[in-house]
């Protein structure tokens, strides 16, 4: 946004105001509906000027420091599926299990240093960003992992018959990307990690989370005690829950996988609920968290593009997002263990290649969870 083509607000520092001045002369007449939806469009204008740095270059410096991001691209090379320039948009989410840092205290084990994947979701953008697939990726699906290079430029050689999560502790983003590639067919046009203190603090932020649950959720192991009924989940309860495999259902991942599905819907109905747009002192003090808590793609790694890539996602509504498991089977030599229903899978890939619904034949009679329903 050039800072010609926005009137400059005054901000003294986000939250406050500056004293009103009475003009002289005659009276205003009150303000009518049309005028007071233009002022709340300013300020909303106001929020994403102290973001974008227009007249606002400390907010906006100390913003972008906090971004980190890892040059994927250069780290992959030439040897990627071809982007389909059909308007639509292809990421990849990571939810990391690093131990190191706070994030030992959150997670629980030990820091030995390594990270997995521990949620791994591609979210497809249609054409025109009013709808959105979300494809989760199971941690304990058995592939083939493709030889890939690091963004510190070590080469990993290829494996076979190994866990998913398995390519992010060898190889980082890079190597995480590519095995989705290698899998999907379709090239990942952005990535996008968030850790276990981030996700925390991004709740927090955000004044908690509403969820129903129809059951009962205990699990110590991730330190959530829920009864049957309504909450507003904090930043540790939402992390439990989205991490908790035996407070529900059959213990599974893919039963993880429904309860992190539902409470993304549900995450995303709060955010257009809490007027982060029409309040510039929550814009900020959310912005300084997220910027603080995601690991983006170079092509991510600003403020600027940052905004942009979010204000081309906000007009999705939980009720345009479908949500699917990639279709997989359970292993028959290991009931912890899933195979990738390949001509299913198929169909979820061709669909999204070509910017349409994933059909419903392609997940019919694959293998589920039993956690559906128990969040809502």
């Amino acid at each position: 946004m050039a800072a010609e083509s926005t009137p400059e607000p005054v901000i003294t520092e986000p939250g406050t105001t500056g004293p009103r001045r009475r003009s002289k002369g005659r009276r205003r007449k009150a303000p009518s509906t049309g005028r007071k939806a233009l002022r709340a469009t300013a300020w909303t204008a106001a929020g994403v000027v102290v973001l974008g740095g227009a007249g606002a270059g400390f907010v906006y410096f100390k913003l972008n420091g906090n971004i980190h991001s890892v040059d994927i691209n250069q780290a992959l090379g030439a040897d990627r599926p071809t982007k389909v320039d059909n308007g639509s948009e292809n990421i990849l989410v990571l939810g990391s299990d690093t131990r190191s840092g706070k994030n030992k205290k959150l997670g629980g084990g030990t820091d030995d240093g390594s990270a997995r994947s521990d949620t791994a979701m591609i979210v497809h953008v249609y054409e025109g960003h009013k709808k959105a697939s979300v494809v989760s990726i199971p941690r304990d699906t058995l592939v083939d992992r493709p030889q890939c290079t690091d963004t510190q430029g070590t080469e990993h050689p290829a494996a076979s018959g190994v866990m998913f999560n398995e390519s992010y502790s060898t190889g980082g983003a890079a190597c995480a990307v590519k095995t989705v590639e290698s899998i999907s067919g379709i090239r990942m046009d952005h990535y996008l990690e968030v850790d276990f203190e981030g996700f925390q603090k991004l709740i927090d932020d955000l004044g908690g989370v509403d969820v129903t649950t129809t059951k009962s959720i205990r699990d110590p192991q991730s330190h959530l005690d829920l009864k049957a009924g309504k909450h507003n989940l904090d930043g540790e309860q939402a992390l439990g829950l989205v991490r908790t495999r035996h407070g529900v259902g059959d213990g599974s991942d893919l039963g993880r996988i429904q309860l992190q599905q539902a409470f993304i819907k549900a995450l995303i109905d709060q955010v257009k609920h809490v007027g982060v747009f029409t309040n510039p002192k929550k814009l900020y003090d959310l912005a300084d968290t997220a910027t603080k808590a995601v690991t983006t793609d170079s092509d991510l790694g600003s403020v600027n593009s940052l905004m942009d890539f979010a204000g081309g996602l906000k007009g999705i509504s939980s009720s345009h997002m479908k949500m699917v498991t990639m279709p997989v089977a359970y292993d028959p030599a290991n009931p912890n263990r899933v195979l990738l229903e390949k001509a299913k899978a198929q169909l979820v890939w061709d669909a999204l290649k070509a910017d349409r619904p994933i059909p419903r034949s392609a997940t019919e009679g694959t293998a589920t969870g039993e956690a559906k329903g128990v969040v809502s």
